[in-house]
Formats: structure tokens, C-alpha cells, sequence
């Protein structure tokens, strides 16, 4: 039976809520992996900026905007997991400005994806997969990309259907 990681990064805090903003407790990414989760049978980690993310919506938009522009690797606050014994790893992470947070480059670049299937998982409000596949491609060398899911954020509560279609598509194992 494949052994599966769920790797997740999610910001509670202020959000882009259809035009406007929100104030979520739980993060859309993390409602998402926690979906996930709950339908099959996978180990989770918690990806935790060692310096969180603002509250404020658009100091997050600018912090992130300056970590793409300059190219950065945000620290992870704690301990990574180690990847032997997974054959499939998820990718969970919010899409912003058309791309994962860069910390989920410090996730990747950081560990040894040879031989894992890894499929990439959003949350958005815009982007869908944005450019996680050829992202994940070149920083996960010798990995297969597998099929993704992009659940917009708005949606995220209700994606229980979209959920299980998309595991059943990829035949990872049901709990």
C-alpha cells in the first residue's frame, strides 16, 4: 500500500474573501488538508514559517511580493520530516501572485524527492494550480508530478465532493 505525506502550509489571518476580506481562524489551506486527511490514509506536517506571516492581509501581500522578488527561502520553524518510506507526497499550499508561498521552496529544496509522486494542492482566488506543477518539477528533481487539486478559497468548506473525486482519480487510499 502507498504511504502518503501531506505537507501543508496555511495562513489564518485576514483573507481575500470574494473582492473584499475576511478574517478566518483557520486557515483555506488548512481546511482543505484537513478534508484530505479525514478521506485518506496519510501522515500531515505542518510546513510553520519561523517568522509567521502578518495578520494583515496586504502586509502579507507585500511581504510575499518581496520574498518572490528577491527570491528568498523563509525559514520553517520547526523540524523537517524525513521522506523515506513515503511513495506519495502532497503539496498543500495557498496561491499567491499566480505561486505557492516561497517557503514551500525551502520544503522542497530542502529534502529528497527522487522517486516520490508528488501531486500539488491550492487553495486560491484566482490562479487555480498556478505554476506549482513546473515549480515542483524544478524543485523536486526526480519526481513525478502527479495530478493536483485547486480548490478556490472561497469554496474550500464545501469541497467535500471535489475532495473525494479527485482521490478517487488519483487512487490515493481511502481511510
Amino acid at each position: 500500500m502507498k504511504r502518503v505525506l501531506l505537507a501543508y502550509f496555511s495562513r489564518p489571518g485576514e483573507n481575500y474573501y470574494y473582492g473584499g476580506r475576511t478574517d478566518l481562524k483557520v486557515g483555506n489551506t488548512e481546511v482543505l488538508a484537513n478534508k484530505i486527511a479525514d478521506r485518506t490514509a496519510c501522515d500531515t506536517y505542518r510546513i510553520q514559517a519561523a517568522d509567521p506571516y502578518p495578520h494583515d492581509y496586504d502586509a502579507t501581500v507585500k511581504r510575499n511580493v518581496r520574498e518572490q522578488d528577491t527570491d528568498a527561502r523563509p525559514a520553517i520553524e520547526s523540524r523537517l520530516p524525513s521522506l523515506d518510506g513515503y511513495d506519495t507526497i502532497l503539496l498543500a499550499s495557498p496561491i499567491w501572485n499566480v505561486r505557492a508561498p516561497m517557503i514551500m521552496k525551502t520544503f522542497t529544496e530542502a529534502l529528497d524527492f527522487r522517486g516520490k509522486t508528488v501531486h500539488p494542492v491550492t487553495t486560491y482566488a484566482m490562479s487555480g494550480l498556478g505554476t506549482t506543477e513546473p515549480d515542483y518539477a524544478a524543485s523536486c528533481p526526480g519526481a513525478t508530478i502527479a495530478e493536483g487539486l485547486a480548490v478556490r478559497g472561497e469554496e474550500v468548506k464545501g469541497a467535500d465532493t471535489e475532495v473525494v473525486a479527485w482521490l478517487r482519480r488519483t487512487g490515493l487510499p481511502a481511510r
